[in-house]
């Protein structure tokens, strides 16, 4: 399957290190499985860095190395109650900590405005109900791919 991923350079080497934090998923390189979602997400980098042009970067990824066992792989088919408190625990910003061990988590991304929705929630302010329904982003699901570790990355070509 084609993977994409949008920034603002033409990405040859992957490197975790320069990956953000509190991320969705945690710190590590994010793709998706549509090419759309992805050239906005370069269009984004490009405006909050001021730098660079829209870089549409392209990688294969064999789906057998999901079920093949070499790779620790968690997968959130739909919004739930166990996507959101994974989300809001790696969003977490006082832990310093990776929340956990996978290699590909896959799941669907959240809107926008996550911080702002899971700073009312642990303020108390909305519940896990009210907040897994702003998380849902507005133009439905699409999915997130989260590659975490090295072992994944090597999983993926660019092509």
């Amino acid at each position: 399957m084609k993977l994409y991923h949008g920034s603002n350079m033409r990405i040859d080497t992957i490197d975790l290190s320069k990956s953000k934090p509190h991320k969705d998923f945690g710190q590590g390189f994010y793709l998706s499985d549509n090419e759309e979602q992805a050239w906005a997400m370069a269009s984004q980098k490009v405006i909050q860095t001021e730098v660079g042009t829209e870089t549409l970067n392209v990688y294969e990824f064999d789906e057998k190395n999901l079920t093949a066992g070499r790779l620790h792989v968690l997968r959130f088919d739909e919004y739930t109650k166990e996507w959101a408190e994974f989300v809001v625990a790696n969003r977490n910003r006082t832990n310093r900590k990776f929340v956990h061990d996978y290699d590909i988590v896959i799941g669907p991304i959240a809107d926008d405005k996550v911080g702002v929705q899971i700073r009312l929630y642990n303020e108390n302010y909305i519940d896990m109900s009210i907040l897994l329904k702003r998380l849902k982003y507005i133009k439905g699901i699409t999915l997130q791919y989260f590659f975490g570790t090295q072992r994944a990355i090597q999983t993926l070509k660019r092509i």
